[in-house]
């Protein structure tokens, strides 16, 4: 009984730094779903941070649990994940938010949250045999892909909308713009909320397989665990 009262301490405290990692990342990437809104005067900074915080919390209710699916269980084996594989993909993550955060670096929380878990698991097993290349090379491809896509996508409609509006007037211009940055900055804050919290998501669901308390069935995730885990992103992006 002592030996599962401690497992049981034990997962509390690792689901906690679970959600403050998840807290971490709504504070440290929030800022880049509200900045143009507020550089152009379209929300106050109370406002915006607001804003965006229903918006990661709204995710909730529109997007499946894909994303956790792949980091529960599609990067890597779950047999070789314990509680000091998860505990070290954590704090490292952590750590690496804290750091960039500080120092004013642009970096991805979610991408050094994936990362610390495969260091983790490669770690514990002293080999690549863990990882789920599939889903882990996935991760890796986007981690190019996006950047690239956003460039030509971006490239592209800054050229489409400087030819719609070459004979509108500024003002014209401003009136369609504020409701355009008001739309664009609610969509990125549901993306940042349905994929960033479904990454934390993820992590809780391998440790509680893990753990035992669940199973890669997604009926024995407990419901809690999304709650908490949306709200912990917004409260960071409202308090970032």
């Amino acid at each position: 009984m002592e030996g599962l009262t401690m497992s049981i301490w034990t997962l509390g405290l690792l689901i906690a730094v679970a959600l403050a990692f998840d807290f971490m990342n709504g504070f440290h990437d929030g800022a880049n779903s509200i900045s143009t809104i507020v550089a152009t005067g379209a929300l106050t900074p109370k406002q915006a941070v607001l804003f965006a915080a229903f918006f990661n919390f709204a995710a909730l209710w529109i997007f499946q649990l894909k994303v956790a699916a792949t980091i529960g269980k599609g990067t890597v084996d779950p047999k070789f994940v314990d509680y000091y594989v998860i505990f070290g993909a954590l704090i490292g993550a952590l750590a690496w938010n804290i750091i960039t955060w500080y120092y004013g670096i642009p970096s991805s929380s979610s991408h050094a949250l994936v990362g610390g878990l495969v260091g983790a698991t490669v770690a514990k097993a002293q080999s690549g045999a863990p990882i789920i290349w599939e889903g882990f090379g996935k991760i890796l491809a986007f981690i190019i892909i996006s950047p690239l896509v956003g460039m030509l996508i971006g490239g592209f409609l800054m050229v489409l909308v400087a030819w719609i509006f070459k004979n509108k007037s500024p003002h014209q211009a401003g009136k369609f713009f504020k409701s355009a940055q008001l739309f664009a900055a609610g969509a990125y804050s549901i993306g940042h909320g349905g994929n960033d919290a479904q990454k934390t998501i993820g992590i809780i669901w391998l440790l509680m397989i893990s753990a035992g308390v669940a199973t890669k069935d997604q009926s024995t995730l407990p419901m809690w665990v999304v709650y908490s885990c949306y709200f912990a992103i917004a409260w960071g992006t409202y308090l970032g």
